[in-house]
């Protein structure tokens, strides 16, 4: 049995792995086809937070795969709420075959998983988003080929999406750039924790946006102020304020491509032009994360 918790859970190999399943369920659902490898199996979702992306692509690609999905809320208990972490996780492994949990907390996730008889996903924890950065690198490949020795510049906060996406081309050869305020850059834990699993990573920090999209293959950004960071948001959007992603900023790499987890603030850390432009791949960075995660849950579940 296999989690997904954090992005190096898996290994170079098995993205591969997990991409080839994903790249050949695509091309087969674009052809009309959904092939049901996972008849009858139950995904539980657990969420704490909202939800578009994140809970239609599984919901959606379980239908494809033949199997069901429970949506479990708040209102369930959940997080220690009615009862513990451990109940709840030991409980609901006797019902469903896989969970996606999207919390607060990241903690709460590796508790659950700590808990948990069947497979645990993160769906995002104040950490780490691991299936979004695999749904983004797939995105990648589909339009550069091969990704090793490729740029990644995420422009704007250090985040979890950007922590994810830092492990995940540490993992396939790949340079990631944080153009970040010097106060939003990696704090010195993770800094050091990739240096222990990923010694030959190329990560670089800066505070210049212009000088870290040169030679970029995709330019990536995200809100300034996250779920969770709204006391914040005045604060943030005096110190991110010279790294919108704009017109004047892609020119520097008219060969990118522009990505965005979503939801955007459009106007803050993106402009309508860039976001809606030639350049922008959203919509179909958005689609893939059902196509990538029809193939971990084939990965995970019909092994």
């Amino acid at each position: 049995m296999r989690h997904l918790i954090v992005p190096e859970d898996i290994s170079a190999s098995e993205i591969e792995a997990i991409f080839a399943v994903s790249q050949d369920l695509q091309a087969k659902y674009n052809a009309g086809r959904r092939d049901a490898l996972l008849p009858g199996r139950v995904l539980a979702l657990v969420f704490e937070k909202p939800s578009l992306r994140t809970r239609v692509s599984f919901q959606a690609a379980m239908v494809h795969l033949g199997g069901s999905s429970v949506f479990l809320g708040e209102d369930t208990g959940f997080a220690g709420s009615r009862e513990s972490i451990a109940d709840f996780g030991r409980v609901l492994s006797q019902y469903v075959d896989a969970i996606v949990c999207r919390t607060k907390s990241h903690d709460t996730l590796v508790s659950l998983a700590a808990a948990s008889s069947v497979p645990v996903i993160n769906g995002l924890s104040d950490y780490c988003h691991p299936c979004q950065a695999l749904a983004d690198i797939y995105t990648l490949r589909s339009h550069v080929g091969r990704v090793a020795g490729r740029t990644l510049t995420f422009v704007g906060d250090g985040n979890n999406v950007a922590r994810s996406l830092a492990i995940l081309c540490g993992q396939l050869g790949m340079r990631f750039v944080l153009a970040s305020p010097k106060d939003y850059r990696f704090d010195a834990l993770f800094r050091a924790h990739v240096q222990q699993i990923l010694p030959n990573a190329e990560i670089v920090e800066t505070t210049d946006p212009i000088a870290a999209v040169e030679g970029a293959a995709v330019v990536y950004t995200d809100v300034w102020a996250s779920m969770g960071q709204e006391q914040e948001r005045a604060k943030r959007m005096a110190a991110f304020a010279s790294f919108q992603v704009n017109e004047t900023l892609m020119k520097r790499c008219p060969d990118a491509i522009f990505m965005h987890c979503l939801p955007a603030r459009r106007g803050e850390e993106v402009t309508d032009a860039v976001i809606d432009g030639p350049q922008s791949v959203v919509v179909e960075e958005a689609a893939n994360r059902m196509h990538v995660q029809k193939g971990l849950l084939a990965w995970l579940l019909a092994r």
